[in-house]
């Protein structure tokens, strides 16, 4: 079962996706996708640790290359120290972040769609579960400069993408998660 959540700054989507593992017996993966540069950043990553304390998660700091975690073994891709193990069930925050890792790495600015579709196909066929958080981008209406413009153009793209590729897509406002897509219901 894979599940996009998504949703504005500062509206619940941390600890819903964590609640949707809650119950998971297996092991559990937390795969945290910020880089820790400045202040703000730090301060968020103390808080989403200190959220997480005690809920069975086992950290995995991955800025980039997310699929080398998930790469059939002798393919040769990704920095991976370790493969995660078929059967877990994976929680990563966020997609936003991973983009503009990818996306602004080594100065140049390229599109990592492909690149971490790649990665989100590997790990939904190796968990039993998975849980992607993103960002809500691109519906405020304004103009921003050219870099800006296209992450959100592109981390739109992947967002619409993984939709998609999700069994489930909730939408979280205000605290409250809305169901805007649940194939499971069919089975």
């Amino acid at each position: 079962m894979m599940t996009l959540v998504t949703g504005g700054a500062k509206c619940g989507k941390s600890h819903y996706a964590e609640r949707l593992l809650e119950k998971f017996a297996g092991k559990k993966y937390y795969i945290a996708t910020m880089e820790p540069y400045g202040e703000e950043a730090m301060a968020a990553i103390a808080r989403h640790r200190k959220l997480r304390a005690g809920k069975g998660f086992e950290t995995i700091e991955r800025y980039t290359d997310i699929d080398g975690l998930a790469a059939p073994k002798g393919a040769g891709e990704g920095t991976a120290e370790f493969r995660l193990p078929r059967g877990c069930g994976i929680l990563l925050e966020c997609t936003a972040n991973l983009c503009a890792n990818e996306m602004f790495k080594d100065g140049l600015i390229c599109d990592p769609t492909e690149k971490i579709l790649r990665g989100f196909r590997r790990l939904k066929d190796i968990s039993a579960e998975l849980v992607i958080v993103t960002n809500e981008v691109g519906s405020d209406g304004l103009s921003y400069e050219e870099g800006t413009a296209e992450y959100i153009r592109v981390l739109g793209t992947i967002n619409r993408l993984t939709a998609q590729m999700a069994d489930r897509v909730v939408e979280c406002v205000y605290g409250i998660p809305v169901v805007r897509k649940d194939l499971s219901i069919l089975r």
